[in-house]
């Protein structure tokens, strides 16, 4: 009657060895011990009820069974299941002693714990958890679990915050037990900023160092670092540099602070030469014309010229691309013949091929990687350049030699074929802001060639003004998208200039909100007048005012956008007017890594040849440069921020009274005082 009445697809259940069984006329379910949470046994109006508690909130419920025997059934069920379940509770017991001991023994490690190592640690956790006879939801319910399951899901759930603590704790006593190391290992003790980026340990890091911020200081304690702590030998350690001087300069400061000659800071030329030579046995020749501007251009302008004379196609795709585009007068007829158009466009060629030996790939690829945007109109230039490069690649192949950007996609080839075996355990790239996706792919082949590689990268992404050469400035923005999980560190003080320098500079970078936002403190205070807005007309009675407080060994470097604005007979004039006056002229681009006691910008106008720069970008640089930051004139904002901090003491912005630079207003705006006299 009782089944009759219930109407309910179950109404048998029999007792397993370790499970139950319920059934009905067409349905039957088994339920494992190991999948049971609760029993429940209830009276239904003239029948008796049992409900089973599973995982997700599942109830199976069986209706109809006669009430007396369903409270015995129900009785030896409960005996067998909790029989059961003690026996079970002492395996996950063993289980779960085991695992927050392994817990422990991970933390008190002598080491910086990685992220990586948290999630691997993580992913063990959860596959140990996965093979408990117990359901998790019982295992607090059991006195021989309940303190160490606790345990372990505290420590799960704390994850990453727990992690960053403990490895602050270590850190501190680093800091402590070493602390000899981080006064002596530079000429001025290491601040807490930079050592804490010395010794963290994490698979990819990017320290931001701001100008000033003792980036070189780093890189070098970071290299004693490892050898101190014999995390890696000496051979086991690549500085990678963009420059050979920059990379000449750090070998010496490695061998004069560390003593060490094994270690040896590269250029991504030479390692990408290192790599070839190892993984083909062939010794690459670097083509002449990479040192030989003037057979780059001449190679160029006679293929362009034999190009254009011979194909009608050719010659009128330059004509409206030269004369639409660029907006450039171009004679009729012969055009190409004309030997001033021909030398302005040279170094135009030269460039444009550049790009696309950067690119490495085929015209196909190149147009599939331009944006929808201009996609048309680049495919039309790329045909028109096609001859150019393939010309400039027989005179390599003729030359028995390789390009720059050759040399590159060649070390990568090799990398990735496996034809060499990356040596290095650690990778420390200088200046990394700088950083092109062609480089960024050599380091990524690098570190697959060696998975216990890391990446220790110092940069500043305020200091980025290189898109013009390929430099991709979201490889520092976003650093861990492309480099994996890591960690990033801030210098946070800067020992150049003044606050007052710094407060500036600062908030005029810090107005881009592309840009990274970080701390930068200085320790010396300025007045207001530490940066001043001036006519430019006011040159001259500056350096006469200069040259009666500035002192012999201190020195004045004026910086400007472009070569041509060199105020070349004021400074032959300065020879003899104010001998002992140390002036210098450099570009703001030439004057990355200087410093100087006073600086003052010249060229701050509005127009053609003024800062900051139109945007003159053919469409061959808006297809093969990284694509830039939507917010205005952001690389030129970042080329005036380093023309700011080149300074130790003093900034003078010149500005041109008819046509001022809209950077005047921002500077005012973030109150610069403008004087009308030196």
């Amino acid at each position: 009657m009782g089944k009759r009445l219930a109407q309910h697809p179950y109404h048998c259940v029999r007792l397993l060895a370790a499970g139950v069984e319920v059934s009905g006329d067409k349905h039957e379910y088994l339920i494992p011990f190991n999948q049971l949470l609760g029993v429940a046994c209830k009276r239904g109006l003239v029948w008796g009820e049992l409900e089973f508690m599973l995982p997700d909130d599942k109830v199976v419920r069986l209706h109809g069974t006669e009430w007396q025997e369903t409270q015995r059934f129900h009785h030896y069920l409960q005996q067998a299941w909790q029989q059961w379940s003690r026996e079970m509770s002492d395996v996950c017991c063993q289980v779960l002693n085991d695992l927050q001991t392994r817990i422990q023994t991970f933390e008190q490690q002598d080491r910086w714990l990685k992220r990586s190592e948290l999630s691997a640690a993580t992913a063990s956790l959860h596959q140990q958890f996965s093979a408990l006879p117990l359901p998790l939801e019982r295992l607090s319910e059991f006195d021989n679990c309940r303190a160490q399951w606790q345990y372990c899901q505290q420590w799960l759930e704390q994850g990453e915050a727990a992690l960053r603590q403990r490895n602050r704790v270590w850190t501190e006593q680093m800091l402590t037990q070493y602390r000899d190391f981080f006064v002596s290992i530079e000429t001025t003790p290491l601040n807490r900023a930079q050592s804490e980026a010395v010794v963290n340990g994490e698979d990819a890091l990017l320290v931001l160092a701001g100008a000033g911020s003792g980036k070189t200081s780093v890189l070098v304690a970071r290299a004693g670092w490892l050898m101190t702590r014999k995390l890696a030998a000496p051979e086991q350690i690549l500085l990678l540099a963009f420059g050979r001087q920059a990379a000449e300069e750090m070998n010496d400061r490695i061998r004069s602070r560390l003593g060490e000659s094994a270690i040896q800071a590269r250029t991504f030329h030479s390692l990408a030469l290192h790599i070839i030579r190892e993984g083909s046995n062939k010794q690459p020749v670097i083509s002449k014309l990479e040192s030989d501007a003037e057979a780059r251009r001449a190679l160029l302008i006679e293929t362009w010229r034999q190009q254009c004379g011979e194909k009608k196609a050719q010659a009128n795709g330059w004509r409206q691309w030269l004369r639409d585009e660029l907006q450039w007068a171009v004679p009729e007829g012969h055009f190409w013949q004309d030997d001033a158009l021909s030398q302005r466009l040279a170094s135009r060629l030269e460039r444009w091929v550049g790009l696309m030996r950067m690119h490495g790939g085929a015209q196909a690829a190149m147009i599939a990687d331009a944006p929808d945007a201009i996609r048309d109109s680049f495919s039309k230039r790329i045909r028109l350049m096609a001859p150019l490069l393939k010309a400039w690649k027989g005179a390599l192949k003729q030359e028995g030699a390789v390009d720059f950007s050759g040399l590159i996609h060649q070390a990568v080839a090799i990398l990735e074929k496996g034809r060499f075996i990356s040596p290095w355990k650690h990778i420390l790239v200088d200046e990394f802001q700088d950083i092109s996706p062609q480089r960024a792919a050599l380091l990524t082949a690098l570190r697959k060639q060696n998975s216990q590689t890391v990446l220790f990268s110092v940069g500043d992404d305020w200091q980025a003004i290189y898109r013009f050469s390929g430099a991709e400035m979201s490889l520092t923005t976003a650093f861990h998208h492309y480099f994996g999980e890591g960690d990033r560190c801030v210098l946070d003080t800067t020992y150049r200039f003044n606050d007052r320098i710094g407060e500036i500079a600062n908030g005029f970078i810090q107005q881009n909100p592309h840009q990274l936002t970080k701390p930068l403190n200085s320790l010396v205070k300025g007045t207001k007048k530490a940066i001043a807005l001036l006519p430019q007309e006011q040159l001259e009675p500056l350096l006469n005012k200069l040259s009666g407080y500035v002192k012999p060994d201190e020195r004045v470097l004026l910086l400007a956008r472009y070569h041509h604005l060199r105020p070349t007979t004021l400074l032959e004039k300065a020879k003899t007017r104010w001998p002992k006056l140390r002036l210098d002229f450099m570009t703001i681009h030439g004057s990355k890594g200087q410093q100087a006691d006073v600086v003052i910008l010249l060229g701050l106008q509005q127009g053609n040849e003024g800062f900051p720069a139109e945007a003159r970008e053919s469409v061959i640089e808006q297809g093969l440069l990284p694509q830039p930051e939507a917010f205005e004139d952001a690389e030129e904002r970042r080329l005036a921020y380093v023309a700011l901090t080149r300074a130790r003491q003093q900034v003078w912005l010149l500005y041109d009274r008819e046509q001022p630079s809209r950077f005047v207003e921002h500077f005012r705006k973030l109150g610069v005082p403008a004087l009308r006299k030196a």
